[in-house]
C-alpha cells in the first residue's frame, strides 16, 4: 500500500463513520457541512442526554455498572474542560456529539465507543434540542413573567391619568393611560400562554427512535425520559427523529412576541417625540447624536421594532425547511439550529430591555391631558347624553356633528362651549351635559369590567396580579 492510501485510510478511519469509504471528505465539503460552529452550545444538553441514555443502558444490562460508572465520570470530566475553556473543538468531528464522544473515548478508553448503543445522531440531536429549547422557553417565561408585572405596577401607578384614545391615530375617546398599558398587558397574557402551550409539545422525549426505525437492544425509553424530565416519550420513531413543529411553534410563539413588541415599540417611539411628548425613557435607554447636541433618540425601541423582522424572517426559513421534506431525517435539518438559536438569543434580549425599561416610564400627564381636550373627544360622550335624553343615536349622531363643525369654526372644544351655544344644536341640552363633557366625566362614565375608568384599571390589575403570581 502506497503512502498516499495509508494516509487516506487513516484520515477516512478517523470519522466514526469512516468504515463504509475509501476516501476522505473533501477540505471544503468538511467545513460546509460541519455544525460544531454553532451546536457546541448544545454540549450540556448533549452530555445531559448521554448520562441518561448510560444510565437506562445499564438499567436493561447492555452496559455493567462499572462501565456506566466510567462513562458517567468521564462525560462530566468532559464538561469541565468545555466550561473551563480547555476543551478544542474540532470541524474535521462535524458536531458537538462527536465532538464529546471523541473526547470520553480519548479519556476512557474503548468503553467510551459503547455509549452509542442503541441510539443515533438523528434522535440524540432531536434530543438534545428539546432539552435546550424546554431550558429556554423557562428562561423567557421568566422574563416574560417580569415584563408583565412591570406594566403592572406602571399602569396602577398611572390609572388616574388620562390621555387621548386614538383609532386610525386620530383623537378619538378619553382613555386612561393605565388602561392603555393594560391593552399591552393582554397581548403578553396571549404570548405567555403560547408559550407554555408550546412547551407542552417540546417536552415529549424522541431518544430511543435511533436512525428512524428504532432499536434492536431491550431499552426502556420511559426509564430515559423520567431522567430527563420529559413528560413521555415519543410514539413514533420515524417521526420523533424528523419532527421540527415544535422548533416551528417556538419561532411562532416569537414572532406574535415581537410583533406585540414592536407595537409598544411604535408608541414609545411616537409618544417621546417632541410632536407628543407625552412620556419620558430614561437616559440609559436612549442614546445620542453625532452631530445634533439636542437630541435623544429612543433606540431601544427602534431596535427592538427593527429585530421583529429578522424573527419572522426565522419563522418562515423553518416552514421553508420542512416543507418538502421525505421521512425521515434529512441532512437538511441541520438549518433548524441556527435560526431557533437566533431567534431564542433575540427574544431574550428583547424581554430584558423591556423588562428593565417599562418600569423607568415617566408619564407627562399635563402633555396627555392637553392632547386628549384636542379633537373633540368627548364627542361621542354628548351623543350618549342626547340618546339617553330620548334622542335617536343617528339623530344624535348629526347634532353632535353639527356641534363639532361649530367648535372647528371657533376653534374651541365641546367642553368650553357654553349652554346657549350647545342648546342651539339640541333643545333637550341642560346643563348636566357639562358632568360628560369634561375628560374626567368621560373616562368615568366608562365604569364596567374592561373599561378605562380608574377603578376599572385598580381592579384589572389587582385580578392580573394574581393569575400572574398565581
Amino acid at each position: 500500500m502506497t503512502d498516499q492510501k495509508k494516509s487516506e485510510q487513516s484520515t477516512t478511519s478517523e470519522k466514526p463513520w469512516g468504515g463504509r469509504f475509501s476516501e476522505p471528505t473533501d477540505a471544503f465539503v468538511e467545513r460546509f457541512t460541519a455544525s460544531v460552529g454553532f451546536d457546541q452550545r448544545l454540549y450540556h444538553h448533549d452530555i445531559t442526554g448521554s448520562i441518561a441514555h448510560a444510565t437506562m443502558l445499564a438499567a436493561v444490562g447492555v452496559l455493567t455498572e462499572q462501565e456506566r460508572d466510567t462513562i458517567i465520570d468521564g462525560l462530566k470530566a468532559v464538561k469541565s474542560d468545555i466550561e473551563s475553556g480547555a476543551f478544542e473543538w474540532s470541524v474535521s468531528l462535524e458536531d458537538v456529539h462527536m465532538n464529546i464522544e471523541a473526547r470520553l473515548t480519548d479519556r476512557i478508553g474503548i468503553t467510551g465507543k459503547k455509549l452509542h448503543t442503541g441510539r443515533s445522531r438523528n434522535d440524540q440531536v432531536a434530543t438534545d434540542i428539546r432539552l435546550y429549547l424546554r431550558d429556554e422557553i423557562d428562561v423567557i417565561a421568566e422574563e416574560l413573567n417580569r415584563l408583565q408585572a412591570g406594566l403592572l405596577d406602571l399602569a396602577e401607578r398611572e390609572a388616574d391619568t388620562i390621555m387621548p384614545g386614538f383609532t386610525h391615530l386620530q383623537t378619538a375617546q378619553p382613555v386612561t393611560f393605565g388602561h392603555h398599558l393594560l391593552a399591552w398587558y393582554e397581548m403578553l397574557v396571549r404570548d405567555a400562554d403560547r408559550l407554555q402551550d408550546c412547551r407542552k409539545r417540546v417536552n415529549v422525549m424522541p431518544l430511543g427512535a435511533a436512525a428512524l426505525a428504532g432499536t434492536t437492544y431491550p431499552i426502556d425509553r420511559n426509564m430515559t425520559a423520567e431522567l430527563l424530565g420529559f413528560d413521555r416519550p415519543t410514539e413514533n420513531s420515524l417521526d420523533s427523529v424528523s419532527d421540527r413543529d415544535f422548533a416551528i411553534e417556538f419561532c411562532s410563539f416569537a414572532s406574535l412576541l415581537m410583533t406585540h413588541l414592536s407595537r409598544f415599540s411604535e408608541e414609545l417611539v411616537l409618544w417621546t417625540s417632541a410632536q407628543f411628548d407625552f412620556i419620558d425613557l430614561p437616559d440609559r435607554f436612549c442614546t445620542g447624536s453625532s452631530i445634533m447636541p439636542q437630541k435623544k433618540n429612543p433606540d431601544v425601541p427602534e431596535l427592538v421594532r427593527g429585530k421583529t423582522g429578522r424573527v419572522n424572517g426565522h419563522l418562515i426559513s423553518l416552514l421553508t425547511l420542512m416543507k418538502s421534506q421525505p421521512l425521515a431525517y434529512n441532512k437538511d435539518n441541520q438549518e433548524d439550529k441556527e435560526p431557533l438559536f437566533d431567534t431564542v438569543d433575540t427574544i431574550k434580549g428583547c424581554l430584558k430591555a423591556y423588562a428593565d425599561m417599562v418600569p423607568a416610564i415617566r408619564a407627562k400627564a399635563d402633555n396627555m391631558r392637553v392632547a386628549a381636550k384636542r379633537g373633540f373627544s368627548t364627542a361621542t360622550d354628548l351623543a350618549d347624553y342626547l340618546v339617553k335624553q330620548g334622542v335617536a343615536f343617528r339623530d344624535a349622531h348629526e347634532i353632535v356633528g353639527k356641534s363639532v363643525a361649530f367648535g372647528v369654526a371657533e376653534g374651541r372644544d365641546l367642553s368650553d362651549m357654553t349652554l346657549e351655544e350647545l342648546r342651539q344644536f339640541s333643545d333637550v341640552i341642560g346643563e348636566d351635559v357639562f358632568d360628560v363633557l369634561t375628560l374626567e366625566g368621560s373616562v368615568q362614565a366608562r365604569n364596567h369590567l374592561g373599561g378605562t375608568a380608574p377603578d376599572q384599571v385598580r381592579a384589572a390589575v389587582a385580578r392580573a396580579r394574581t393569575q400572574l403570581t398565581g
